[in-house]
């Protein structure tokens, strides 16, 4: 699977370098969608000194977070369930059903977007700026515990957007899967902590919002509970399996073009 994973890769960027264009205006993008986080953090510091206990370096942490991981759904995530959505509902997932390596595996690697990196870095360096300014101490530990906490959030993404986009084994019309989520994402540029009760309990843990975004901030400015890791590492594995489930029994109820 990882030599797939790889000729994958390599196939993605020679198709992504032939519009090299789009590098262009994905970053135009990528810095307009980063003026109006800052304008709006601005806003709010303009008024207060923190937010929720969370100053505003940790709250340039929290968005560097935000804008990374938007570069991870939107480069490696995203594209692989939105073209799975479309071969189910045109029934030519058959192409993939009958090659010899595991069907889930292969429906998710096979595209890959380039230049949506870009937000990647962007978000890096925001990341970055951040913990310049952030006046706690980020240690071994705070860095190990984000690495996780970073890792762990984008196996769930991944896994709910893999449970969202096999319930078109059954539900024809799911198009607007791609808005609903990128409207819902969009509340992880602030803390979870800021939200009323209800709203905190739905991106934690109905659309996992806080462990994508919330919980790796958590990590590198010395929030985080081991027992929340902990929780995180079981909620991964859950989430995993129930993808796995959820996967294999809409595959049971596939009709492609060859039935």
């Amino acid at each position: 699977m990882l030599y797939l994973a790889l000729n994958y890769l390599k196939v993605g960027i020679q198709n992504e370098m032939q519009y090299r264009v789009n590098f262009f205006i994905q970053l135009g993008q990528s810095v307009i969608s980063l003026a109006t986080g800052l304008i709006g953090l601005w806003l709010v510091f303009s008024q207060t000194t923190e937010l929720n206990g969370w100053s505003q370096s940790e709250l340039l942490v929290v968005m560097g977070i935000f804008i990374l991981m938007g570069g991870i759904i939107s480069s490696l995530i995203q594209p692989n369930m939105t073209r799975l959505l479309e071969e189910i509902q045109l029934g030519t997932l058959d192409f993939i059903l009958t090659k010899p390596a595991d069907a889930q595996g292969l429906i998710s690697i096979r595209e890959f977007r380039l230049w949506s990196l870009t937000d990647v870095i962007v978000g890096f360096i925001v990341l970055s700026y951040g913990i310049y300014n952030y006046q706690g101490t980020v240690g071994i530990i705070q860095a190990l515990e984000f690495v996780l906490a970073l890792l762990l959030g984008s196996i769930l993404i991944y896994c709910f957007w893999l449970i969202i986009t096999s319930t078109a084994f059954w539900i024809i019309r799911i198009d607007e899967i791609v808005n609903l989520f990128q409207g819902v994402y969009a509340a992880g540029r602030w803390p979870v902590g800021i939200y009323p009760r209800w709203l905190q309990v739905g991106l934690t843990f109905i659309i996992p919002v806080a462990f994508a975004v919330t919980i790796p901030a958590e990590a590198l400015t010395s929030r985080l509970q081991p027992l929340i890791l902990l929780g995180t590492f079981a909620l991964t594995l859950f989430f995993v399996l129930l993808a796995r489930f959820i996967w294999r029994l809409g595959l049971k109820n596939y009709s492609g073009a060859s039935a």
